[in-house]
């Protein structure tokens, strides 16, 4: 059973909510690639904080019955990338999301939402 693309990031953006995720932006990118139609960005604050955000990204999806179709760098803490098809999540540092800006770098006019995130120190 596939979820609808508006559930699936709801689903996404709220578990990286729950775990403190940073800086959450949502691209619309369906008019760019036929890989996915949205990928979710979201910064770490620490390599231990990104890979906590991975598992729970993972967990909660597969309990939705949207298995992952592919994990990327589980065993690298600054870029780990979940493809849940419709939408890719991108979990990086603040280090590696500033160098490849990949809200540049796919030069996507379609931000859908960029979630408020409270500050930490």
């Amino acid at each position: 059973m596939s979820m609808k693309i508006e559930q699936l990031e709801k689903l996404v953006i709220d578990t990286l909510e729950d775990i403190k995720a940073l800086d959450i932006t949502v691209l619309d990118v369906s008019e760019k690639t036929t890989i996915t139609d949205r990928m979710v960005i979201a910064t770490g604050t620490s390599s231990r904080h990104n890979k906590a955000m991975l598992e729970k990204v993972i967990e909660q999806s597969k309990e939705a019955g949207h298995k992952p179709l592919g994990v990327e760098g589980q065993n690298v803490s600054d870029w780990m990338l979940v493809d849940l098809g419709d939408i890719v999540v991108h979990i990086m540092t603040a280090a590696t999301r500033d160098y490849y800006n990949l809200e540049k770098l796919w030069d996507t006019e379609e931000i859908v939402e960029e979630v408020a995130s409270p500050e930490y120190p």
